[in-house]
């Protein structure tokens, strides 16, 4: 993906979304052509020129200064998540050498699985940063046996693929309109990160070409951290399971992530997961007897 292209559309997008009043700015009558800021008024309240706020706005970062960056995280009102993002797309139209990029590893350390498997009474998984499942626990894969189902043999067990072009996603994610909102925003969020992942701008085409909803969510050009929520599922063999979750980077292995899943004590929801955990041990057991 063009990183001036991707400069242009996340400054407009959000010009597009400061009103004046936010800004603290006159109005000026009601007869506006553009749904937020204007770029003068942006220019203003960064405290640069008009035709230097129009050079950045069209992708043209060249040597932008970490103090003009800062004045344009300020004048757009901009989030730790938005601000990070800026900076990575300045970052990203710097020269990078060949050679320079290395793709975050595929597999799980035998010391990090088993810390995984450690945790029987929480889902848990290692997710890379195309939201692979790489790993999971016993009672994760219970949980999300529905994506683990529904991944054709060979394939990684993706969750955006899930949420995008499995039909049963709308019934397994309760809010689905949210996940697919939060999914996407943490995807731009990545491509920030690292614009030269191979790997990450294959999926990225993928679903562009294969899903609307997904080309429409990819345009607003949000950006989200993934690192703490609420996630609420439909499972089909326990029924309304509402989930906290916690994301913990792994600084040893690039790209890869923790993240835990956990229930309100003494809610239904826990008991929903102690249901599923139980489903879970039978249906390894049963297993286990068949390959026999």
């Amino acid at each position: 993906m063009d990183s001036r292209t991707d400069i242009r559309e996340f400054l407009t997008s959000r010009r597009a979304k400061i009103t004046p009043e936010q800004a603290k700015l006159p109005a000026y009558g009601g007869n506006r052509r553009v749904a937020g800021l204007r770029r003068e008024e942006v220019a203003m309240l960064a405290g640069v020129s008009v035709d230097y706020y129009t050079k950045l706005e069209r992708g043209n970062f060249g040597s932008v200064s970490e103090g003009v960056l800062e004045a344009l995280v300020r004048a757009l009102q901009l989030d730790e998540a938005e601000r990070e993002h800026l900076f990575h797309l300045a970052n990203a139209t710097a020269t990078i050498r060949p050679g320079g990029h290395r793709e975050a590893s595929q597999k799980v350390r035998q010391a990090v699985q088993r810390v995984v498997d450690g945790l029987s009474d929480a889902p848990a998984f290692v997710r890379n940063n195309r939201r692979d499942l790489l790993a999971s626990n016993a009672l994760g894969r219970a949980l999300y046996s529905p994506i683990y189902e529904g991944t054709p043999p060979g394939q990684p067990v993706n969750t955006v693929r899930y949420l995008f072009f499995d039909p049963s996603a709308r019934d397994f994610f309760r809010d689905w309109k949210k996940a697919a909102a939060d999914v996407v925003a943490n995807l731009r969020t990545e491509v920030g990160r690292d614009p030269h992942d191979r790997l990450l701008q294959e999926l990225i085409g993928d679903l562009l070409a294969g899903s609307s909803e997904f080309s429409t969510l990819w345009a607003s050009h949000d950006v989200r951290y993934h690192d703490t929520g609420f996630k609420t599922v439909h499972h089909p063999e326990v029924g309304d399971v509402d989930l906290t979750f916690e994301t913990m980077d792994l600084p040893a292995d690039p790209g890869q992530a923790l993240i835990v899943y956990g229930t309100e004590p003494g809610s239904t929801s826990e008991a929903s997961l102690r249901l599923l955990a139980s489903w879970a041990a039978t249906s390894a057991v049963e297993s286990r007897a068949d390959a026999g």
